[in-house]
């Protein structure tokens, strides 16, 4: 059966048409073997279980691809370990350093939150070129159905969901975000940054860096520079692959809950693993739902990432043995057995 998503044309009057097919998702075509999921994880805080979940969201969805972790320094050693206990590949990469505004009292930066400097960092992910497409997934993110099939969409195109529902429909709401003057001609549609598809390019990559150190940094750090540099070649793909959970209270009527494949938990209260439903809009049936959806996957052992003492890897095992209690019986074996299985390159340092 094949299932074809029209998607609405935008301000520049192009649509993208989807097709959706129940192939076995564990063939070995070799032109897909090149492909993968990608994540971001910095510093030494809890974002990791956003990984962790999103990896055995993967597994669950019986995702062909693997998941690659672009990991900056400050990653600590305990929380790479763990990543790769869930067979996840981590690449490190360095901070991207972004020119900054100088104003009267010094130098500063313009970012709704500081630490969206971080996110700059992103940029590296056009390094990975031992991959033809990627998709990206904030660590916020969660897969609730099977989204390979977005790997055979057309070449040469970035591909994003709009950041606002109101967008697709014509009818600009308040809490759209406004288009920075200051980096010219507005996008066909303003994407979110959390989920994206594009193609790993060194000539891509060196570009970018290029136009990073001549940009003015905006609001929303790599998110409005993206969505600039890409805009000639941006298409969009239809909300269920980057739901918003905000998108919940702000356009109800547009969301289609039972069809969402993905869901971005990007509003500050909503992340799953330190959700207590007191902040503004947390305490809603829906997302108190999606949450427990959530931790339903986080919490099945059943998910983790296996290798067994003869090198076998099981991506689902059910004998209820979780990670942790799996290597304290294994031992060393069990970690050495992991280490061909990691694909862990230092990217360059450039910029």
């Amino acid at each position: 059966m094949t299932l074809e998503i029209a998607i609405p044309k935008g301000r520049n009057g192009v649509g993208v048409v989807i097709k959706e097919e129940n192939n076995n998702s564990n063939n070995n075509n070799s032109s897909r073997i090149r492909n993968a999921y990608v994540t971001f994880l910095c510093g030494d805080g809890d974002y990791v279980k956003g990984v962790i979940g999103l990896a055995k969201g993967l597994r669950k969805v019986k995702a062909a691809f693997p998941l690659v972790v672009a990991v900056l320094p400050d990653v600590p050693v305990e929380h790479r370990r763990v990543l790769v206990e869930q067979g996840c590949l981590l690449r490190d990469i360095e901070p991207v350093s972004i020119p900054l505004i100088t104003t009267g009292t010094g130098k500063e930066t313009p970012f709704i939150r500081p630490y969206f400097a971080l996110n700059y960092s992103k940029l590296r992910l056009w390094e990975f070129v031992e991959y033809n497409k990627m998709i990206y997934m904030d660590a916020d993110i969660q897969v609730f159905e099977n989204i390979d099939h977005l790997f055979d969409l057309p070449s040469g195109f970035f591909y994003g969901v709009v950041d606002c529902l109101c967008e697709m429909h014509g009818q600009p709401c308040p809490q759209k975000l406004r288009w920075p003057h200051e980096l010219g001609r507005e996008p066909p549609f303003y994407f979110n940054g959390g989920m994206f598809i594009f193609e790993p390019s060194l000539n891509t990559y060196n570009d970018l860096l290029r136009t990073l150190e001549v940009t003015t940094p905006t609001a929303f750090a790599e998110q409005d520079f993206l969505n600039m540099f890409f805009r000639d070649i941006l298409k969009p793909i239809p909300p269920i692959y980057n739901l918003l959970v905000a998108m919940l209270w702000r356009h109800p009527q547009w969301v289609e809950m039972d069809k969402a494949k993905v869901v971005h938990y990007c509003v500050a209260g909503s992340k799953p693993w330190k959700y207590t439903g007191k902040e503004e809009n947390m305490d809603r049936s829906d997302i108190k739902m999606l949450v427990k959806k959530w931790w339903d996957i986080y919490s099945d052992e059943s998910l983790d990432f296996y290798i067994s003492n003869d090198g076998h890897i099981n991506n689902n095992v059910s004998d209820g043995v979780g990670v942790a209690e799996r290597h304290s019986k294994l031992g060393k074996k069990t970690i050495s057995g992991a280490e061909p299985l990691v694909q862990y390159i230092s990217a360059s340092s450039a910029a």
